[in-house]
């Protein structure tokens, strides 16, 4: 496993030192299973639960160096991407995707050359009819995840960029 070639080398450690408060560091557990370990970019997000169609839908378009965030309500029941979805991420340059849920075909996604964090794999397939959302902001762990906001992602974890606070009503 290797840095992204889109990415210049970094490690989280070394960016939250730098960059401190100004970021969120997911403190769940994702394990990396993608050939390249270490990757950026800005997050685009989609909620899902136990159904792909959107995933496989917004990876098909073009990614240019963004990450896709999935929150699948950490459900390991079923896969949210597996090889061929996986194949057309890196097809259309997409730097990695991160799933709180479940992928499949673990052997083949360590060899792609995309960055990919997931909670665990199960071969089961999901649903396919296109249940969800896309583009719209996440909780995962207690951090906040805006579409737009950069993340940064290593085997010690993910960063993710503080997005404002919405303003409060008078």
């Amino acid at each position: 496993m290797t840095d992204s070639p889109s990415n210049e080398s970094f490690n989280t450690a070394d960016v939250y030192d730098e960059r401190g408060e100004e970021l969120d560091s997911v403190s769940l557990q994702f394990q990396s299973l993608g050939a390249y370990t270490h990757f950026s970019g800005p997050a685009r997000t989609i909620r899902c639960l136990e159904d792909n169609a959107l995933v496989k839908s917004l990876l098909a378009t073009p990614g240019n160096g963004a990450v896709l965030v999935v929150d699948g309500g950490g459900s390991l029941r079923t896969a949210l991407m597996g090889d061929k979805i996986a194949a057309s991420a890196v097809a259309n340059g997409w730097a990695g995707v991160v799933i709180n849920g479940a992928i499949r075909d673990r052997e083949v996604l360590a060899d792609l050359p995309l960055g990919i964090k997931a909670l665990g794999s199960n071969p089961r397939k999901s649903a396919k009819a296109g249940a969800g959302e896309t583009d719209v902001e996440l909780d995962i762990d207690g951090v906040r995840i805006l579409p737009g906001v950069m993340l940064w992602c290593d085997p010690d974890g993910i960063l993710v960029e503080r997005a404002p606070e919405p303003p409060k009503g008078d």
